[in-house]
């Protein structure tokens, strides 16, 4: 009895583990991708106006 309920407590606690983990990455990677538009609009931006400098 006490082995059957210590192993339905491991199995919640790996079945929690993951989508614990998953949460994490799934963050990490919302974060990684708006850094990376953030990146590319300023990048955008400073070519923009280097070009409008050129143009003078």
């Amino acid at each position: 009895m006490g082995r059957t309920i210590l192993t339905i407590i491991g199995i919640l606690l790996a079945i929690w583990l993951l989508f614990t983990v998953l949460g994490m990455l799934i963050a990490a990677l919302k974060f990684l991708l708006w850094l990376g538009v953030l990146a590319v609009v300023g990048a955008i931006i400073v070519t923009v106006i280097s070009r409008m400098a050129k143009s003078r």
